[in-house]
């Protein structure tokens, strides 16, 4: 049975000594470009902050600047106590190849326009957002350190990375006494586990918070697909429609949308508050991130730190959702190599 929490109930991330709520307020919707304007955004922003959150990520990609603008406004008058989070790699213009991708210039180029935006003299904990494959890992890895070193970053982060990357990267920080990551940001839910195949076992091994982005899966996962809900109404032709269209909606998706909406009504929550607790299970899970475009919406999903999910409902999710693990995870887990790998005995594995 998992135990209720609160957004005061702080954690550290990865191996880190840095201290966050378990649940992560993401302002990607701030800005009237990709959801809640100002006003509903501050109230979102309040509501999570009044509740003891400290952990608000941003990026300077999320509308074209707009979020981190007013993710800095907000934090103005309660800045120390925050915990505030960045990411560079996506452009938020076109035009200038150097101001995008991986590489050193941009990497300075972004926390300077963070920075300014953000009101704030520092970064508490900046990301790579998204892997280009091009830039030299010594050259990031040399970026991020120069930045901690010269006080305008503290921790790092990385997100949107294949996991042997993750691990290469890390790996080489170590090693060279450079500053490791904190954190990775990685797509999880209950409709998307392909990251416990590699990532997340490798994140908890090498001391990374993991922070589920989309715990709801873009909304499949909120009780909307549910077979006893209504058909969702988006006559805007806006992230529904969009959905639908991209073929997300299959039987299988509804499978899952119709487990959580039965253990749901069992535990008296909403479709939305079981698919966050769901991911809270997960040991190496540090910080989910909450995507609220209404206050309703924000309020709703805080409850899921309330709902305590049984080992039934976690197994009944797990049967459900389960992905095949694929080589070398399903060879390795075979009766016969673990006889052979054993010399027939019994071994406790390492926690």
């Amino acid at each position: 049975m998992t135990s209720p929490l609160s957004l005061d109930h702080y954690r550290l991330l990865g191996r880190s000594g840095l201290r966050v709520s378990p649940l992560c307020l993401g302002t990607m919707t701030f800005g009237e470009t990709w959801g809640a304007d100002e006003a509903e955004s501050r109230r979102i922003f309040d509501a999570y902050v009044d509740q003891g959150g400290n952990f608000v990520d941003t990026a300077g990609y999320y509308a074209q600047g707009r979020s981190e603008a007013l993710t800095g406004k907000f934090a103005k008058e309660k800045r120390e106590r925050l915990v505030l989070s960045t990411k560079y790699s996506l452009a938020v213009g076109q035009g200038d190849p150097n101001a995008a991708g991986n590489g050193r210039k941009n990497m300075v180029r972004a926390v300077e326009d963070s920075l300014r935006r953000m009101n704030t003299d520092r970064i508490d904990l900046l990301f790579l957002h998204v892997w280009d494959d091009t830039t030299p890992a010594d050259e990031i890895l040399r970026g991020f350190d120069d930045l901690v070193r010269q006080g305008k970053i503290l921790y790092i982060g990385i997100s949107d990375t294949p996991a042997w990357q993750v691990t290469r990267l890390q790996t080489i920080a170590e090693l060279r006494g450079w500053t490791q990551f904190a954190a990775l940001q990685v797509e999880y839910s209950l409709l998307q586990r392909a990251t416990e195949r590699d990532l997340i076992p490798a994140a908890k091994t090498l001391g990374l918070g993991v922070m589920p982005w989309s715990p709801l899966a873009s909304g499949l996962l909120s009780g909307k697909y549910a077979t006893s809900a209504q058909a969702p109404s988006d006559p805007a032709g806006g992230r529904g429609a969009m959905i639908e269209a991209v073929g997300r909606v299959t039987p299988a998706t509804v499978a899952v949308a119709d487990a959580v909406q039965a253990i749901a009504d069992e535990v008296a929550a909403t479709s939305a508050q079981v698919a966050i607790a769901w991911t809270l299970v997960n040991p190496a899970v540090a910080s989910p991130l909450l995507g609220a475009r209404t206050l309703r919406q924000f309020d709703d999903n805080i409850g899921a730190l309330c709902i305590s999910l049984s080992a039934d409902h976690l197994a009944r999710l797990d049967a459900v959702s389960r992905i095949d693990l694929g080589f070398p995870h399903d060879f390795l887990s075979y009766d016969f190599i673990r006889a052979g790998l054993t010399g027939g005995t019994e071994v406790r594995p390492r926690v």
